[in-house]
């Protein structure tokens, strides 16, 4: 017997190189990879209610369920400078019930539609809405509306939740990231609503039911206010429920447009965390928003410098140099504004070599284009990534809502792929130099003020081109 498996084991170890040639070269000769295509919009119905709430309705594939959405223009745009956290507080206590329904209750009656209602506060923003089956879209509009139009707000919940984002604060201040990141953003922003990221634990606490029901009122209504439902559902039995729900709602305030000025220059501020292995560095300054011709062609230049995996700067400070594990850079799109920064952490001893290889990164990017092949493989990433969104019902409906609160056109989304693909090396170059401005950029480092204060010294005075 162990004869024979030996025997066996000999003959299919002389066979094995016969073969493993081929299957390499079938391994190393991927098919070529199909031009990506133009993003094709869903046919939608979209309407106006008399009191200007907007409404878009969205067939969108073949599961039979479907997702509610209603986006309101109201958020932390809204606070004023003692209000910082005002608007998550009223969303904790819009999850509190309404006035003819329990929170308890309100969770039955989503898990009994398959699925369940939350309430997001971002920037810009509110959503309320959640996913259910097909058949209850219409039952699941009618409990979104009483959500947006009669939360309960019960003052006997108020100091319960004021707790937790005391809890929440505490535990975020005691982060660097997010220590860095309200050091950058006051420094771009100053004392805009974008720039106050953190309420003191005064004002937190300091907070009353009639300030949390004062906002919902100012910033709850109609006018600021869209509705999306995608999926599968019965069209006419949803409009109905939209137009019996909705129509009768104060039409309300319309929505903030306070676009901020950003700030630009080299500012360097170094905040101390005493003993600390690494540092959060950030690297970054304001660029074109979405409205912005050079938009689509800053992306990808964003993507091959530090956006994604791939990209050049980690390559360089993760791949080769092994300054740290997970660098990325991003563009953030507010309403009409945006920024775009690089955030690393980096070991300690490597803070100022780390902002050097960073720095060094971007005047490459500027003084040379990019070779055709490297910029390629990051265009057809970038339109993987936008047919990967468009895949979805909550992803078309994100999609939308993003041209909508900008005021883009259809267009946008549909000629994105042919925009992204007509982006050369030499539209990269330009991008860089017009916008990625080294001696405009703001530089945040929150490390040991003893380890690394020397180190970034020689970046508060950048050598202007």
């Amino acid at each position: 017997m162990y004869r024979t498996m030996q025997l066996q084991f000999t003959i299919a170890a002389l066979a094995l190189p016969l073969f493993a040639a081929p299957l390499a070269a079938q391994r190393e000769t991927p098919p070529p990879v199909a031009q990506p295509r133009d993003f094709k919009l869903p046919a939608r119905r979209e309407f106006t209610l008399p009191n200007g709430m907007q409404v878009t309705l969205v067939p969108f594939g073949t599961v039979p369920k479907a997702t509610v959405t209603l986006t309101v223009r109201a958020g932390r745009i809204d606070q004023r400078p003692n209000e910082v956290w005002l608007a998550d507080l009223t969303g904790d206590m819009m999850n509190e019930g309404t006035t003819t329904r329990t929170a308890a209750q309100v969770a039955a009656e989503a898990a009994g539609m398959g699925g369940a209602l939350s309430i997001g506060v971002a920037s810009d923003r509110t959503e309320i809405g959640g996913e259910v089956l097909g058949e209850r879209a219409a039952d699941m509009v009618r409990l979104v509306a009483d959500a947006a139009r009669n939360p309960r707000l019960p003052a006997a919940e108020l100091e319960r939740l004021k707790a937790d984002r005391l809890r929440t604060l505490s535990i975020t201040r005691s982060q660097p990231q997010p220590i860095a990141d309200e050091k950058f953003r006051q420094l771009l922003f100053g004392d805009h609503p974008y720039g106050r990221v953190y309420p003191t634990e005064a004002m937190l606490k300091g907070f009353t039911i009639a300030q949390v029901r004062g906002f919902h009122a100012a910033n709850f209504g109609a006018l600021r206010s869209h509705l999306y439902v995608a999926g599968v559902f019965d069209q006419a039995a949803v409009e109905r429920a939209i137009r019996a729900a909705f129509t009768d709602w104060k039409r309300g305030a319309p929505p903030t447009q306070n676009v901020p000025k950003q700030k630009s220059g080299r500012t360097v501020a170094l905040i101390d965390r005493p003993g600390a292995v690494q540092s959060t560095v950030m690297v970054g300054l304001p660029v074109p928003d979405p409205t912005h011709a050079d938009y689509t062609a800053l992306e990808v230049t964003d993507a091959l410098l530090g956006g994604a995996f791939g990209s050049r700067i980690t390559s360089n400070i993760r791949e080769q140099k092994g300054y740290t594990y997970s660098p990325f850079s991003t563009i953030t799109p507010r309403y009409h504004t945006a920024y775009w920064y690089e955030q690393a952490d980096v070991t300690t001893n490597v803070t100022g070599a780390s902002l050097k290889e960073i720095f060094g990164e971007i005047d490459r990017l500027r003084s040379e284009a990019p070779p055709a092949d490297e910029l390629t493989g990051i265009k057809n990433n970038l339109a993987g990534i936008f047919t990967l969104r468009n895949g979805s019902r909550a992803g078309i409906i994100s999609q939308l809502q993003f041209v909508d609160v900008q005021g883009l056109e259809d267009s946008y989304l549909s000629g994105y792929v042919g925009r992204l693909l007509t982006v050369t090396p030499q539209d990269v170059q330009r991008i860089a130099r017009d916008h990625l401005q080294p001696e405009k950029m703001v530089i945040v480092v929150v490390g040991d003020r003893k380890t690394v204060a020397d180190q970034v010294a020689p970046f508060n005075a950048p050598a202007v081109p």
